[in-house]
Parts: structure tokens; C-alpha cells; sequence
């Protein structure tokens, strides 16, 4: 095995524990923490993979910009855990049920092989062009990139919605 190989699945097994550590962890602060491994270890992916400029945009987008903003929301609001409250989240379950689904859509698509065509999509002439990606990217998925815009956005709306109930529901108690 080369050394790139080793960091490829050492990168890959950290995004994944920091992505499950997450269904795990009650405080935001350290949720987000986890998030932050997991996206930097996602862009260390993307980079021994080749994929440079995705790896580039995993890092400067996702950690540079999105989670600073989710952690300066987080430290902004203060929320606290109460005391008496659950050790782990609710979503625990559902969240390892699907994990497992996922992980093991995964391995049957492994051990049944290449795709019909033998080669992926985009993979003519195995080098990336950034003229393909931006051309694909603001043609094909231009739709997909708007939309998660919006989720993001009403994501947060959701979230500050969430966090004036609980707050709401502490000064009342």
C-alpha cells in the first residue's frame, strides 16, 4: 500500500466517525466542531483523490464560510443545555438505521462491480478540466446548487425558530 492510500482511508474513517459523532453530541458547539472534521476530512478526501479544485471548494466554501457563520450563530445565541435533559439526541436511532441502509447500498454496489459502461460519467480522458466542470456545473446543475442555497437558508430560519421555543419555554418554566 502507498502512503496515499493509508491517508485516503485514515481521512475517509475520520469523516465518517465525525459524521456519526454527530447523532451523538447534544451541545451545538461541539456538533458543529464535529461537522467541521468531518467537511475538512471530506476536502483531504477530494485532494489525494486528484479532485483539487472540489477539495478547494470543500474547504474555502463548507469550513471557511458556512461553519464559521454556524458557529458564530451558535456562540451568538448561547444555547445551553438544561439540567434533567436527555443524554442523546432522538434522531439517534433513525440516524444509525439509515447509516446501515446506506452503508450497506454501498457494499452491494461494490461487490456488483463497474458500471455497464465501465467508465463514469465525466471520466473520458482522466484528467479534470475545469472548462467540463464549470460548463457541467452551470448548465446541469445550476438548479441543484440554487435549491441547496435555499434549504441552507431555511435550514437556519429553523433553527433560530427552534432555539426562541426552547428559550421561550425556559423563562416560562
Amino acid at each position: 500500500r502507498t502512503i496515499e492510500t493509508v491517508a485516503l482511508v485514515l481521512f475517509g474513517a475520520l469523516a465518517l466517525v465525525a459524521a456519526a459523532s454527530m447523532l451523538f453530541m447534544r451541545e451545538p458547539m461541539r456538533v458543529a466542531l464535529a461537522l467541521i472534521t468531518s467537511m475538512s476530512s471530506l476536502g483531504a478526501v477530494y485532494g489525494l483523490m486528484g479532485v483539487h479544485f472540489i477539495a478547494a471548494f470543500q474547504v474555502l466554501i463548507y469550513v471557511g464560510a458556512v461553519m464559521v457563520f454556524m458557529v458564530y450563530v451558535i456562540m451568538l445565541l448561547e444555547v445551553k443545555e438544561a439540567p434533567g435533559s436527555k443524554r442523546f439526541s432522538s434522531y439517534v436511532v433513525p440516524g444509525v438505521v439509515v447509516g446501515v441502509l446506506l452503508m450497506a447500498a454501498l457494499g452491494a454496489g461494490m461487490l456488483r462491480g463497474p458500471m455497464s459502461s465501465g467508465m463514469l460519467p465525466g471520466e473520458g480522458s482522466g484528467t479534470f478540466s475545469l472548462v467540463e466542470f464549470s460548463s457541467a456545473f452551470l448548465t446541469r446543475y445550476w438548479l441543484v446548487f440554487e435549491l441547496t442555497t435555499v434549504f441552507l437558508v431555511g435550514a437556519i430560519v429553523a433553527a433560530l425558530a427552534v432555539v426562541n421555543v426552547s428559550r421561550r419555554k425556559q423563562e416560562g418554566a
